[in-house]
């Protein structure tokens, strides 16, 4: 029987917390973000997080058929890190016979990252391109905000953060207020992927305008909901290059998300999922409708 996908993954992330480690916190160690040696492609969702909370040098990854391929293989005794993907199937719809529905269902795979492995020719591994510390990360930043198609209005000069889902409306206090500039930024990023959630964009279930305000505090709406923004900021931070950022990693921090994460193995997912879609959102992606992770 294989093992249960989502569990797979909320354990490492368990695991990963239990150590102190929060990795939609410390996603942007490598120069580049993740990607596969063989497609170039890079890892998306959760994948991310889990792979650069390994804190590899070298941003490639690959399976132990694809280290075979390239005519290398896996050093005795490394361990792999598991990364998941949506599989569609047909099925038909009980409601209308006729009609066929798809279906997604979620899977993982191992792999390993380039240092892993041993024999590989060097012809064979790509140059990496731009790093983050050679990027200019607060006009990334600004040219961000400023193309993010759909924006709601953004107010500066208020007492503190928030989204106002029934205004459409982000409140900032303004940049000056801050101890660096890139938290501002983090935090309006934050803001902003609330703001996706608006059924004006992306719809999501508890921030849309027909909603009302936010869920009850401490629910697992609401912190489902901070843990999307999250993921989103970390994500915009990393387009960006901002890697000098505060954040927010005390024991009860920790605490408080071990204690979702176990009781809900479906929530670290999900809620990395929809933090993807909402920074293609904002960064005028468009991606198709089977986004099948690498």
């Amino acid at each position: 029987m294989n093992p249960d996908c989502y569990q797979v993954v909320t354990d490492r992330i368990i695991h990963l917390l239990e150590k102190g480690v929060v990795p939609w916190q410390k996603p942007w160690s490598a120069q580049t973000s993740p990607k596969n040696l063989i497609s170039l492609k890079e890892y998306r969702g959760i994948n991310t997080f889990l792979l650069n909370a390994m804190m590899y040098e070298s941003p490639f990854f690959l399976t132990f058929k694809q280290a075979a391929q390239l005519g290398g293989n896996v050093k005795r005794g490394e361990k792999a890190t598991p990364v998941v993907f949506w599989k569609w199937f047909d099925a038909k719809d009980e409601n209308v016979p006729t009609k066929i529905k798809r279906i997604p269902f979620l899977r993982y795979y191992s792999v390993f990252n380039l240092s892993q492995c041993e024999g590989i020719a060097p012809c064979k591994i790509p140059i990496i391109g731009e790093s983050n510390a050679e990027k200019k990360p607060i006009e990334q930043a600004d040219k961000i905000i400023i193309n993010m198609p759909q924006k709601p209005i953004i107010h500066f000069g208020s007492d503190r953060a928030c989204y106002r889902p029934s205004l459409d409306r982000v409140d900032m206090p303004k940049a000056e207020t801050f101890k660096k500039i890139e938290d501002f930024y983090s935090v309006l990023f934050h803001e902003l992927t609330h703001s996706t959630g608006h059924d004006s964009r992306l719809n999501r279930k508890g921030v849309g305008s027909s909603d009302g305000e936010w869920s009850a505090f401490g629910s697992t709406p609401y912190a489902k909901e901070e843990l999307v923004a999250e993921m989103g900021a970390a994500f915009l931070c990393s387009q960006a290059g901002i890697v000098e950022r505060t954040i927010e990693n005390s024991a009860s921090y920790v605490q408080s998300w071990l204690a979702k994460l176990k009781d809900d193995k479906k929530l670290i997912v999900q809620a990395a999922a929809q933090a993807q879609k909402s920074s293609d959102f904002i960064l005028g992606k468009i991606q198709n409708e089977r986004d099948e992770s690498e």
